[in-house]
């Protein structure tokens, strides 16, 4: 295991923000920093083909990690990869059309569930591990005070993929086996979970400071359910990598689950939670900030407006967070749309 405090570790800001210190200039990365939006990432996943083979391209997907940091300098690099390895690390047909977005096999019986090969797990997902060892290597070299953030799909979110078989806006198909086979959704979320702390475990191993754990659909889960489908798996996940790792900062991010927030935070035990575009400041910094780190949580298309739109967006928001522990991100991942220069301009305005 990495010890988190070595070869000045303590010392990067993003850490440090994380341990809930007030610095006087937020730390900031941007969710999908690496992306479409960059022509030296589009000439390099040219290279690689397909978006997956990409992902399982140790080298390529460390040169895409990197390239963001080599633009604009932010306080943290995020792993490239996809929470979709995980399904694939499993066993599951996954692939990605381009243009259509991911396709899976669906898993709807205990047939197909019981198909899945957590043994596999590590062998699939290695080239993840070695992208990590790759991407330390490289921040220690040449960004040492740039921390490493790993991270997964939550439970929730991956058995969407996992049952629907691709993006969904409905949700019928997970939540048809959620609600009418209770038992057999109930075995899927303890596998997606147990899966995950091994998956972010070895990520840690391998180098990662920090990690993050994305639930995009949290917002699809009814109130009745968040406890069980989005909570317990995440104090599941927490509690076995904080006792695994001890010191490991972990993210949580349940997009659009705006009042079951409160009980996310307090009873998950992240050291940080990062907010969508919808979750006012105000609200979060009286109710969240008291009890963790806060990330978030600019609207990615005023990355894409720009100009005084953006000068105006960036300024509420470290108006709102003044003097608390925060860390400046956008509210979901920057949009392939995005200007390039925009972006540049976010730079210039936090780091004034």
């Amino acid at each position: 295991m990495v010890d988190q405090t070595t070869r000045g570790a303590a010392q990067k800001p993003f850490l440090r923000a994380l341990a809930g210190e007030t610095l006087a200039k937020p730390p900031f990365w941007l969710m999908r920093q690496a992306g479409r939006y960059l022509a030296e990432y589009r000439a390099t996943r040219s290279q690689a083909g397909g978006f997956l083979d990409l992902c399982l391209s140790p080298e390529l997907a460390c040169e895409v990690t990197l390239q963001p940091l080599r633009r604009y300098g932010m306080d943290a690099a995020i792993l490239f990869s996809d929470i979709l390895i995980v399904p694939h690390a499993l066993g599951q047909k996954v692939g990605f059309a381009e243009g259509e977005g991911p396709r899976l096999e669906p898993i709807r019986d205990a047939a197909a569930l019981a198909r899945l090969d957590p043994i596999g797990l590590h062998r699939r997902a290695a080239p993840v591990y070695d992208t990590v060892r790759l991407i330390r290597s490289a921040l220690e070299r040449d960004f040492p005070n740039i921390a490493l953030i790993g991270f997964a799909g939550s439970p929730w979110t991956v058995a969407c993929y996992m049952v629907e078989g691709a993006g969904s806006k409905e949700y019928m198909q997970v939540k048809e086996m959620a609600f009418g086979d209770p038992a057999l959704f109930a075995k899927l979320l303890d596998v997606l979970t147990e899966a995950t702390i091994e998956y972010l475990s070895a990520q840690v191993q391998a180098g990662a400071e920090a990690v993050q754990l994305f639930d995009s659909w949290a917002g699809a889960v009814p109130a009745t359910h968040f406890d069980a489908w989005v909570v317990r798996p995440t104090v599941r996940i927490v509690s076995a990598l904080k006792a695994r790792h001890p010191g490991l900062p972990v993210i949580g991010f349940p997009r659009q689950a705006g009042h079951n927030l409160e009980g996310f935070v307090t009873a998950t035990g992240v050291d940080a939670v990062s907010l969508d575009p919808s979750v006012p400041v105000s609200w979060a910094a009286k109710v969240l900030q008291p009890k963790v780190t806060v990330q978030g949580n600019l609207d990615p298309v005023l990355l894409i407006a720009g100009g005084d739109a953006l000068r105006r967006g960036v300024a509420g928001i470290l108006e709102g967070w003044s003097g608390r522990p925060f860390i400046f991100n956008l509210g979901h991942g920057i949009i392939k749309e995005t200007p390039p220069e925009n972006v540049a301009l976010l730079t210039q305005l936090l780091r004034a």
